[in-house]
């Protein structure tokens, strides 16, 4: 890649915009962090601290009375600004990227991706965990044929966290778009979407189990694909035990894989994309194997690649600057979206839904 990087606007520094995103973006060959928006001086202060170049914008409306001076804009505040912002971003003629869940519908994702197509940019989503290192290792395994035909995909996405946090993720206000079966169950979901094609029918069961909690803590959904597969999802915050991260049983031979991705808590830990990025040790290692349980040696080591959230942006980069393929489009996004609302709709129901 070669000229000027691209000038990128970041809107939001809390969790999503000072973990996640900012690193990944300053870390991208042909994208620099112009622009951060937070109203919060804290977040202000630390935002300048980690990137002494950066400007600051106390609110959109300042970002957006520039935009002319900026090149892509990032969408990582509050799930209930998504829509709004991305359609400000998109109608000021500039590409968005937009954390998940895009929107707090399916109907509103299309009209989202619509009004992109329209305008003939891109709209990104950004579902960074078909990088992690786990996800990656079972999709060369199912592109090698390691594991026959899979008849079925467990992935459990599980916390112990058995007193409520507060903040706007854990209202009850639908309005915030709050919940683990959008928060985390966007991830699963997507996950198994991307690996095993469209879902035919859903089933879920959704609770509220902590003391105090005002939204969905403990959430099971069941996908029927298209193709015969069964996912069987698990998102929790009161899991006081955890599952194996993944446990994928097929005719040949079964993969399962505990722990999460390191990435997440290393992005935390304030270290950033370098040589040995994403790697894991061999002790954490998932099992392939037949007949016997992993825990008791069953199966061989499998090798974890390393995971890769640096790829989503060089992605990014790439689409804008050589015309390469959006990374996560808002209409993948907007099936995702299908089979949550479709999951809510069969815990509020206690049916099987029909897709």
């Amino acid at each position: 890649m070669t000229g000027s990087p691209l000038r990128v606007g970041l809107v939001g520094y809390g969790l999503a915009g000072s973990v996640f995103h900012a690193p990944l973006i300053a870390a991208t060959e042909g994208l620099t962090l112009d622009t951060v928006v937070t109203s919060n001086p804290e977040r202000q202060q630390q935002a300048r601290a980690e990137f002494p170049d950066v400007r600051l914008a106390a609110g959109p409306d300042e970002l957006f009375d520039r935009a002319a001076e900026l090149d892509l804009i990032v969408v990582a505040s509050p799930n209930k600004t998504h829509v709004p912002l991305a359609t400000t971003a998109l109608q000021a003629g500039l590409p968005v990227v937009v954390d998940k869940p895009v929107a707090g519908t399916a109907a509103e994702a299309r009209e989202l991706a619509a009004l992109a197509e329209e305008r003939g940019l891109l709209l990104s989503v950004f579902q960074n965990r078909r990088w992690d290192n786990d996800f990656l290792t079972l999709r060369k395994l199912l592109s090698e044929g390691e594991l026959g035909d899979v008849w079925r995909f467990e992935s459990r996405f599980e916390r112990w966290r058995p007193k409520p946090k507060g903040g706007w993720r854990e209202s009850g206000d639908p309005a915030e778009i709050g919940g683990l079966l959008y928060d985390l169950g966007s991830h699963v979901v997507d996950q198994a979407l991307a690996l095993f094609g469209p879902a035919a029918s859903v089933y879920a069961e959704s609770d509220i189990r902590r003391p105090g909690a005002e939204t969905d803590d403990d959430t099971f959904i069941a996908l029927t694909h298209t193709n015969g597969v069964r996912s069987h999802l698990y998102v929790s915050a009161t899991t006081a035990q955890l599952g194996p991260r993944f446990r994928v049983l097929g005719s040949a031979a079964g993969y399962v894989k505990y722990g999460l991705d390191p990435q997440e808590a290393a992005l935390r830990e304030g270290h950033r994309p370098g040589p040995g990025w994403g790697a894991e040790p061999e002790s954490l290692w998932g099992r392939v194997g037949s007949g016997e349980s992993p825990v008791t040696g069953g199966g061989r080591p499998e090798p974890t690649l390393p995971g890769d959230y640096p790829a989503y942006y060089a992605a990014v980069a790439k689409a804008l600057l050589e015309g390469a393929p959006n990374p996560v489009t808002a209409l993948e996004a907007a099936a995702a979206l299908d089979v949550l609302e479709a999951a809510r709709r069969s815990a509020r129901e206690k049916v099987t839904v029909t897709l």
